[in-house]
């Protein structure tokens, strides 16, 4: 036991360190040239937002091996646990919720502030905005939570006559219980009357937790509902749409002499609408054609993209050509593989959540038999699919975001991501991940049974008074499935083509 103590506390940190290492080299890979060696504080609140929603994804599989140290024990507190993980839980959710509604706005309002004014009147700026935002907050959950703060839970009232004690034990399928051809228990033969609803007053921290849950449980539905057929087929369709072969100089110069010509349309675009921004038009047909040109701007930079792919230069031409082919090879390995880890997610979703009762334990059941082969081998494979639920939220809110004109996306480029775009996705994805936990929680909840984190998300948060009834009647997992299954059927069948500019922006006479 002492063994496994250890191995689990070894593992936690050096996840965490990994973590970290992986972060900021995301952030000195993407930022933008503009931000090197400055914008430190808003770098700082990246990296700790991108680590805190990583590791709260790997606690749920954390929490269950460290419920692993008292699979021997008659009861869970006959032993003690190596990680207090509800106490986790709750400070990694409210440093989530203080990140998501208080310090990135911050850090946005201070990064976006007049770069003319001095650092004093910028922080002063953006606390006057955060200060705002923060007494409306907490007035909203103090009243919510002094008025509907409370759950539910529905109990049986049990009782049973007395009988002596046995000298024998001896119960069969035709005896079940003590007493003289007693075939049922008294427990069974309770009426419907005897249910009761017990009502009790939640903590303050698990309310906060549950209204962050709601809230980032719409946007999951969408964006994961999406992302969940979106990611694997984006790859496969990838790989489809490849450039089959190297192009001839002529027709690299061809292409690149109409991309040119793009260009100077689009540069011309945006310089009218910049004079128009000055002049004060800023109406609605200036919005909607500031959509367009940065949508025209996004596909000509795929155009040079997939131009540079198809005429390689310099001297290891072949070998970026060749390195190009097995990226694509790559693509489409990962994209099979992506789609088998979707598919399994859908069908899991269905018959053990949808169904009831549940057709199968299914993946549950998977992991189970896992652990039997090796220790940490279901803990791993469940942290992989609890993870890769993430990164499809991440894909979701990347396609939603550069399809659809309602929504602003803030788009993540290599080499070119500002700050502020960091910190928008960043925020996203931190809202998300408590979602995605609490999905795991309710999906998983046969191989995370009695963990800290069922606790929180499996009782608590679905006895929620005035909350119960979304998760009564599944209303997430029904849209995350609908939306899914649309996404498969718009991907198979416009999905294979490759966009190509609208043109649809008007220049100012």
């Amino acid at each position: 036991m002492g063994d496994f103590n250890l191995a689990l506390i070894i593992v936690a940190i050096v996840v965490c360190v990994i973590v970290f290492i992986f972060n900021v080299y995301l952030l000195v890979n993407y930022q933008h040239p503009d931000d090197k060696n400055q914008a430190y504080f808003p770098k700082f609140v990246v990296v700790l937002g991108l680590s805190v929603a990583v590791i709260s994804i790997l606690m749920l599989p954390a929490d269950v091996a460290n419920r692993q140290a008292c699979r021997h024990a008659i009861y869970n507190g006959a032993c003690n646990l190596t990680l207090p993980m509800k106490d986790l839980w709750i400070a990694v959710y409210i440093i989530d919720a203080l990140l998501v509604f208080f310090i990135i706005p911050f850090a946005m309002f201070y990064y976006e502030g007049d770069q003319d004014k001095t650092v004093g009147k910028r922080i002063k700026s953006a606390l006057m905005w955060v200060v705002t935002t923060a007494i409306v907050c907490a007035l909203l959950l103090g009243i919510l939570y002094g008025l509907v703060g409370k759950v539910d839970f529905t109990v049986r009232h049990l009782s049973s006559t007395t009988t002596n004690f046995p000298t024998s034990w001896s119960f069969s399928t035709s005896q079940p219980c003590i007493g003289n051809n007693a075939r049922q228990c008294s427990a069974y033969l309770a009426n419907a009357a005897s249910e009761k609803t017990w009502t009790m007053q939640t903590t303050f921290p698990e309310y906060v937790v549950a209204l962050a849950t709601i809230a980032g449980s719409v946007l999951f539905s969408i964006f994961g509902g999406v992302g969940i057929a979106c990611l694997p087929l984006g790859l496969i369709f990838s790989f489809i749409r490849r450039p089959k072969a190297v192009i001839t100089r002529s027709q690299y110069i061809k292409e690149a002499t109409e991309l040119g010509k793009k260009a100077r349309e689009l540069k011309k675009a945006a310089d009218s609408l910049h004079q128009e921004e000055r002049g004060g038009a800023k109406g609605r047909k200036w919005r909607k054609n500031v959509k367009a040109v940065e949508k025209e701007l996004h596909q000509l930079e795929e155009d040079v993209n997939l131009l540079e792919e198809m005429y390689p230069q310099g001297e290891k031409a072949e070998t970026t050509w060749a390195l190009t082919i097995l990226g694509y090879l790559t693509k489409l390995v990962l994209g099979v593989l992506g789609l088998i880890v979707s598919v399994a997610w859908i069908v899991h979703i269905i018959i053990y959540l949808l169904i009831d009762p549940p057709l199968s334990p299914f993946l549950n059941e998977v992991f189970i038999k896992l652990d039997d082969v090796w220790g940490l081998l279901g803990t791993a494979a469940f942290a992989f699919f609890c993870f890769y639920l993430l990164l499809a939220v991440v894909a979701g809110a990347m396609m939603l975001g550069l399809r659809l004109v309602f929504i602003t996306i803030h788009p993540m480029k290599w080499g070119g991501t500002l700050m502020n775009s960091f910190l928008f996705n960043v925020g996203l994805i931190l809202l998300c991940s408590i979602s995605v936990i609490q999905f795991c929680a309710t999906a998983f909840g046969y191989y995370a049974q009695a963990t800290a984190a069922q606790e929180i998300f499996g009782h608590t948060l679905q006895s929620l008074r005035g909350i119960k009834y979304l998760y009564k009647y599944n209303v997430f997992q029904i849209a995350f499935i609908v939306l899914a299954g649309l996404t498969f059927v718009y991907y198979t069948a416009f999905g294979w083509k490759r966009r190509k500019p609208s043109g649809r922006f008007q220049l100012s006479s």
